[in-house]
Parts: structure tokens; C-alpha cells; sequence
């Protein structure tokens, strides 16, 4: 799909300020306007999760070019609610050490916050014991950590890697460069009924050969969930090792791990309301303790000599160097925040959301919702990746932001092969997360009737 992005009239960028009038009641001053963070517009008894937690992010309530912002892009990354922004400026204002190598009282209170926040990630997807989870950059480093420790360990010619077509980026590249350097093949399952990886397909595939099976929990483009449980006793029965990708599931649903029965699983911090910079790695303990160190340095040896050195135990033989201490801090902030809302109960509320979401887009002219239809068996992610006929998605994107204030994506979301299976270049994508209300979809759709009308009046 061939477009020319619109150049269009931009508005000054009006960045929140807190003011002091309500500590409970927190106003943002936005120029010459002001959005209330208080629920008194929202009537009695059918107030939302939404609205109800609104209030916690300071950045929604500003303008963008002109508009008010509706941010819908939650798939690429979620906004902070203050309790991390605070968790952050506490830890920089009053305890910023290095961690786990000084006596003195900063450097043994970071180190406590920090390994407490390990805890809290451990807890909150009910991993056995806190040194499963390891910390990463992101969930790609993660991957990359399991690909380059495990994969080059453990795999030979002729050995078997089963994907599917809709797998980010992250979770293809690293194993195509294990299988040229081991010898390993990767097979992939394409899309089935409903336009969902086609899961017997899926456990056909796998074989006395697999060694591997790595998959999403929920996809970033079709917002469909796979039966993570049942694929894993399919590959445990020939005794292949399995990998989720759960960077779209653990922020928005119950995840179990003890309870999935998963060998690895990888999530990003910035889409469950943490900082940027830091994701984790679960892996099973026999495993990661069976593991090579993926990079050398400091911290994750045990001694060095000048012609060899012994490693530490994970997760420290994994992490390497100074860590992102303050960006854990954030993380165990953001958990903290989550599970005080309840993880089911956004799970829920976002179902909701996606149904209405996916009800409404059905309205629009001349559009392709990628991905199933939700149904009483069928249940889809809040979020929608479409396209309108003969309009770029990344127009449609543009002429959102630039007249509407309505921040979506557009491209191909890092899974260029699925897109290619589906027949575009690129998509537009709207993803929400609990923060988001009925009011945000409706002024995302009365807005796209707008831009492509826009682009319809040219043709």
C-alpha cells in the first residue's frame, strides 16, 4: 500500500503542569484550558474503571494540536501513573546507589528495593521463587538471552523450532541467527479459521524433532489469545521446551506460570505502566541454572582468575554490569499499582472495551478489521489493527494526530511476515488499556469518519 503522509497545520504542544488546589483532587493546567482529574462529571453508579484511574496519569490530561488528547497506541507502550513517576524520583532523590556491591546505607537500600522488586514481579506471575525472574533491557533482550544461552547450548542440525507467522519481530530474528549457527530448522504455522495461528495445525507441527516451541500469549496485530496451556502439554509430551511471548498478555490479564507450566516467558515493563528500559525473563530454575552466561563482566561472576572465572547463580550469572536500578523500582512501583486494581478486573473491563471497540470500528466505511470476530468462544484483546480502502494507514494515523489529537499506530507493528500473509504493507492499530473509557472510542471513531472523509472528498 503506497501513501503520501498529509502535511498538515501543527498546534503547540501543551505539557501538563500539577497544580497545588487539591492534593485529592488533582486539576492539570493545560495553556488556557483545564481538564478536572475529578470524577464529578461522571454520573453516580456508572462510573468506570476508566474513569476511576483517569485521574492517576498526569499526561492524558493535556491537549495535542489543538485537541484533546486520546491516546490509543497502549500496544507500543502504556502511560505512568504517579505512583511510579514518584517511585523514580524517590529512588533518584533519596537512595541512588550502584547495588549489591557496597556496605554503606544508600547502596543496602537500593539493593533491597531493588531485589524487592524482582519479588514483586515473581509474586505477580506466581513464579516458584524470585530467582527465576531474571531483569533485561526489554522483552527482546530476554528473548535474545534464552536464544544465545539456551538455543546454542542445546541445539543441533536437523532440530526443530515451531512458530507461528504472527510472532513479533523479537521472537523470529534471534532464532533464524541460532538456526544459521547450529544447524536448526524453523518451521511456522500460518493462520487458520478466523484469521487466528491455526492451532492443530500448531500441534500437528510438532514432533519427536521440536526442541522448541516459541509463541505469543496475545498477538499485537490480531489481538487473538492462544491456548498457551494446551500447547505447552503438547510440546512437554516430546519433550521440546517452551517460550511465551507475553509482552500483550501479562499487562492486561491473569498470568500463571507455575499455572502455564511455560519453560521461558518474556514481558516488557513500558506496556504494564513501568519505565522504559527494563523487561524480565522468566525461565524455569533447573534450566536457567543448566545455562551459560549470555554477557561478561561484573557482577555475574563468582571468581576470576587470569585464565578462567567461575560464574554466579542465576539470575545473577545473567545480568551482567550495573543493572537499571531505578527502572526496577519503577517496574515494582507499576506491579504494585496493577495488582491494587486487580488484574481480573481489568482483564474484564478491557474485555468490554475491546467489544465495543471492535463494535464501533465494524461502523466505519470500506474497513478491514484484522483478526477474529469476538463472540461468546471467542474473545479478542482490546485492540484493533485495520485498514480502510484505498487509504495508507499511516495517512489516516497522521490526520488523526495532526486534526483530532488521536494517537494510534500505524505500520507494520513489527510482524512484517504476517502482514505479508494478510496482503499489506502496514496496518493502522488502536490499543487500549484499562485507563481508556467508552468516551475514547467514541471520540476515536467520530474523528476516522472524519479523516476518511477527508481522503474520500479527494477521490
Amino acid at each position: 500500500m503506497d501513501g503520501v503522509v498529509v502535511k498538515l497545520p501543527s498546534f503547540p504542544f501543551l505539557n501538563p503542569t500539577i497544580s497545588s488546589s487539591s492534593p485529592s483532587s488533582p486539576t492539570f493546567r493545560l495553556g488556557f484550558r483545564r481538564f478536572s482529574a475529578t470524577l464529578s462529571a461522571v454520573k453516580e453508579g456508572s462510573v468506570s474503571l476508566g474513569h476511576l484511574t483517569r485521574p492517576h496519569f498526569p499526561i492524558l490530561h493535556q491537549e495535542v494540536n489543538g485537541s484533546k488528547l486520546v491516546y490509543l497506541d497502549n500496544a507500543a507502550t502504556s502511560q505512568k501513573p504517579t505512583a511510579v513517576l514518584k517511585a523514580l524520583h524517590k529512588y533518584y532523590e533519596a537512595y541512588n546507589s550502584n547495588v549489591h556491591r557496597g556496605i554503606h546505607y544508600l547502596s543496602a537500600k537500593a539493593t533491597d528495593e531493588y531485589e524487592l522488586a524482582r519479588k514483586k514481579v515473581a509474586a505477580f506471575i506466581n513464579a516458584s521463587d524470585s530467582a527465576e525472574i531474571v531483569f533485561t533491557r526489554n522483552a527482546t533482550e530476554a528473548i535474545n538471552l534464552v536464544a544465545y544461552s539456551w538455543g546454542l547450548s542445546n541445539l543441533k542440525p536437523g532440530d526443530e523450532i515451531v512458530l507461528t507467522i504472527a510472532e513479533h519481530h523479537s521472537a523470529i530474528v534471534p532464532w533464524q541467527i541460532v538456526a544459521q549457527k547450529t544447524g536448526a530448522v524453523l518451521k511456522f504455522v500460518s493462520l487458520g479459521e478466523n484469521e487466528v495461528p491455526d492451532v492443530e495445525k500448531l500441534r500437528e507441527m510438532i514432533s519427536t524433532r521440536t526442541e522448541l516451541v516459541v509463541v505469543h500469549h496475545v498477538s499485537n496485530v490480531l489481538g487473538s489469545v492462544l491456548p498457551i496451556e494446551d500447547i505447552v502439554i503438547w510440546a512437554h509430551e516430546v519433550g521440546a521446551k517452551v517460550l511465551v511471548d507475553a509482552c500483550q498478555s501479562v499487562p492486561h490479564m491473569v498470568v500463571d506460570v507455575r499455572g502455564l507450566d511455560a519453560d521461558f516467558l518474556v514481558a516488557s515493563s513500558h506496556k504494564m505502566c513501568g519505565p522504559t528500559g527494563i523487561g524480565f525473563l522468566f525461565g524455569k530454575s533447573n534450566l536457567l541454572s543448566a545455562m551459560p552466561p549470555f554477557l561478561g563482566g561484573g557482577e555475574m561472576i563468582s571468581d576470576v582468575f587470569l585464565d578462567h572465572s567461575t560464574y554466579a547463580e542465576p539470575p545473577s550469572r545473567f545480568e551482567a554490569g550495573t543493572p537499571a536500578i531505578g527502572e526496577a523500582i519503577g517496574l515494582g512501583a507499576a506491579i504494585e499499582y496493577l495488582s491494587g486494581i486487580g488484574m481480573q478486573k481489568i482483564h474484564d473491563y478491557e474485555m468490554e472495551l475491546a467489544n465495543y471497540l471492535y463494535e464501533k470500528l465494524c461502523s466505519v466505511p470500506n474497513i478491514r478489521i484484522y483478526g477474529p470476530k469476538p463472540s461468546d468462544s471467542i474473545h479478542r484483546a482490546a485492540l484493533c489493527s485495520f485498514n480502510v480502502e484505498n487509504i495508507h494507514p499511516t495517512d489516516l494515523a497522521t490526520f488523526l494526530d495532526q486534526q483530532h489529537g488521536v494517537a494510534i499506530r500505524s505500520g507494520h507493528h513489527c510482524a512484517q511476515p504476517l502482514h505479508r500473509h494478510l496482503g499489506v504493507s502496514a496496518s493502522a492499530r488502536a490499543s487500549l488499556y484499562f485507563y481508556n473509557t467508552e468516551e475514547d472510542v467514541d471520540d476515536f471513531i467520530r474523528s476516522l469518519n472524519d479523516t476518511v472523509s477527508f481522503f474520500n472528498s479527494f477521490k
